[in-house]
C-alpha cells in the first residue's frame, strides 16, 4: 500500500508536453486544485476538482503510475470515510440539520455524502500532486525554487526528501519481504503484538537511512557544498507560450472557484435525489 502511494510521486522520464511545461506554473495549477478543494464542501465540485488533473496525466502518459498512487491511498480513504460515516453516533450532534437517532434513508445519504466530500478532499489532493511529481525532476523543480528566490539549503533540502522518499519507501517493502522469507508474520497477534512486529523492519529502516544520510554529507563535503554563495546553473527556466496558457487557465480556475463559493449556492447530491 505505502509502497505503491510513493511509488505514484516518482518522477518519470517521459517525453511529452506536459513533461516540457515549467515547474512553478504546473504548482501553481496544484496549488489552485488544492485551495478549491480546501473551499468547497460539496460534492460536485469536489468531483470537478478531481477529474481537473486527468488531462494532464493522459497527455504525459502517466495514467497507470497516477492510479497507482491512488490505489496507495486507498486505505487512508477508506479509512477517512468510514470514521466521518460513524462519527456522529459517538457524539450528541451529528451536524447541521441532522440530530440522531439517525433512522432515515435520507439521514444515512447525508452522512455518506459529507464522508465522501472528506475522502475526495483527500483524493484531490494525492491525485494533484501526484501528477506534479510525476512530470517534474527533481533537478528543474531545485532549478524553479532557486528561480523563485528560495534560499538554496531548502532547495537542497526539499529535493533531497522528493528523490529519498520513494526509495525508502521501496528499501521498506524490500525489508519486509526478506523478514517474511524469514518467518516474520506481520499480521499476527493484537494491536499490540502487530506494532511489535514491526521493529524488525524499522530498526534495518532506519540504520539504512542514516548510513544514507551519512554518505551523502561525505559527497556533499568532498565537493564542497556551501563554499560559494553565488551559484550558478546549467539551465535556466523560460516560460513559453503554452506556460502562460496554464497560467491563464489556472488564474481562471481560481477565479471561478471563488465566484462559485461566493456567488452560487452549490446544491448537494443528497437535495437533489431527495427535493
Amino acid at each position: 500500500m505505502s509502497v505503491s502511494l510513493f511509488d505514484g510521486f516518482r518522477f518519470r522520464v517521459v517525453s511529452s508536453p506536459i513533461h516540457r511545461l515549467d515547474p512553478r506554473v504546473k504548482f501553481l495549477f496544484v496549488s489552485v486544485l488544492f485551495v478549491g478543494a480546501v473551499l468547497f464542501s460539496e460534492l460536485i465540485p469536489l468531483l470537478v476538482l478531481f477529474l481537473a488533473p486527468i488531462p494532464l496525466v493522459v497527455l504525459a502518459g502517466v495514467r497507470r503510475e497516477w492510479a497507482r498512487s491512488l490505489r496507495g491511498a486507498a486505505f487512508f480513504a477508506a479509512f477517512i470515510f468510514i470514521f466521518n460515516f460513524i462519527f456522529p453516533y459517538f457524539f450528541p450532534t451529528a451536524g447541521p440539520g441532522i440530530e440522531p437517532p439517525i433512522d432515515t434513508p435520507m439521514e444515512y445519504a447525508v452522512l455518506a455524502e459529507r464522508a465522501l466530500v472528506m475522502t475526495l478532499r483527500l483524493l484531490v489532493l494525492v491525485g494533484s500532486f501526484s501528477a506534479f511529481f510525476l512530470t517534474t525532476s527533481p533537478d528543474h523543480l531545485s532549478l524553479a525554487l532557486e528561480q523563485s528566490r528560495v534560499p538554496y539549503e531548502l532547495c537542497f533540502a526539499f529535493t533531497t526528501a522528493v528523490r529519498f522518499v520513494p526509495v525508502l519507501a521501496e528499501e521498506a517493502q524490500t525489508i519486509t519481504d526478506a523478514q517474511r522469507a524469514r518467518g516474520l508474520e506481520l499480521e499476527k497477534g493484537n494491536f499490540l503484538r502487530r506494532v511489535r512486529n514491526y521493529i524488525p523492519i524499522l530498526i534495518p529502516l532506519i540504520v539504512n537511512a542514516i548510513r544514507r544520510s551519512l554518505e551523502l554529507a561525505e559527497a556533499m563535503e568532498s565537493r564542497a557544498w556551501g563554499a560559494t554563495e553565488n551559484r550558478t546553473n546549467l539551465y535556466v527556466l523560460r516560460m513559453r507560450r503554452v506556460d502562460y496558457t496554464l497560467l491563464l487557465v489556472s488564474a481562471l480556475v481560481l477565479a471561478a472557484a471563488v465566484y462559485v463559493k461566493l456567488a452560487i449556492p452549490v446544491p448537494s447530491v443528497v437535495s437533489l435525489l431527495y427535493p
